[in-house]
């Protein structure tokens, strides 16, 4: 849990316990003349029924608007880092080629390795630290506004830092939110992660060339993810091979998936 977000967790003990004015009032006792009295006093009960989330909330609508006033596709990758998300990115630069005009941001807690990778590939790149906080939030973007995040760009992806749980409860300002999860990860992370495999508007499974060499289920995996998602799009990728490439980069154009292209 990040110190600055308290993220979902303390968002719902926030909403539960003192927003509902749950509170216990605090006992003490004294001896007086060989009796004792006990004194009951209640406490005072802070109303914070405005969810921690609300002031990110407020941001990322903002953020929303504009990129849709400047007709800005905006799609927000989370994953576990390792995941194969900028391998992928590299290889999209290439498939997308120098005519679209895109932009990638991409988040982690210190240094610029994967900014570095991108650069080398042709991106249009800004890397954001977010030093002990394990997610980006709706100002950070905010504030690259009119600067980096330009209004004729028409798409916009946002590399999230590495994090299954915090990333996915703050919102940026983005059309979707994409899933990724790697062969090398259990099957069963969807439904031990669901928030985020349930908002995706697509997830993509990456390192499918590893799979004849694991021990891993597909079937299963896809089981997993339509208990939380019946209905988003499943996409198959190897960055390395090549699979599923072409489809992606059609979704980052045109923000619809083709699973037979």
């Amino acid at each position: 849990m990040c110190k600055d977000c308290g993220c979902q967790e303390a968002n719902q003990k926030m909403r539960h316990g003192l927003s509902q004015g749950h509170a216990h009032g605090i006992e003490h006792e004294h001896v007086v003349n060989g009796q004792v009295i006990r004194h009951s006093h209640a406490p005072r009960v802070i109303d914070l029924g405005l969810s921690v989330l609300a002031k990110n909330d407020k941001i990322a609508a903002e953020n929303r608007l504009w990129f849709e006033k400047n007709g800005t596709r905006v799609f927000n990758l989370i994953s576990s880092p390792g995941s194969g998300k900028t391998l992928l990115l590299e290889k999209t630069v290439q498939e997308l080629g120098p005519d679209f005009k895109w932009a990638i941001i991409t988040g982690d807690q210190e240094k610029d390795y994967d900014a570095q990778r991108l650069k080398r590939a042709g991106a249009n790149v800004l890397q954001l630290n977010t030093a002990s906080a394990c997610h980006l939030d709706a100002s950070m973007i905010h504030k690259e506004r009119d600067h980096f995040i330009t209004p004729g760009l028409e798409c916009l992806v946002i590399e999230n830092v590495g994090n299954l749980v915090c990333p996915a409860a703050f919102d940026l300002g983005e059309k979707e939110k994409i899933a990724f999860l790697s062969c090398t990860e259990g099957e069963d992370k969807p439904t031990k992660y669901p928030q985020l495999f349930h908002e995706a508007g697509l997830i993509v499974l990456t390192k499918m060339d590893l799979v004849p060499h694991l021990d891993w289920n597909l079937s299963l995996c896809e089981e997993h993810i339509r208990r939380v998602n019946p209905h988003a799009p499943i996409l198959h990728v190897s960055a390395r091979t090549g699979m599923g490439v072409k489809t992606w980069a059609h979704y980052l154009r045109t923000g619809t998936v083709e699973l037979n292209k």
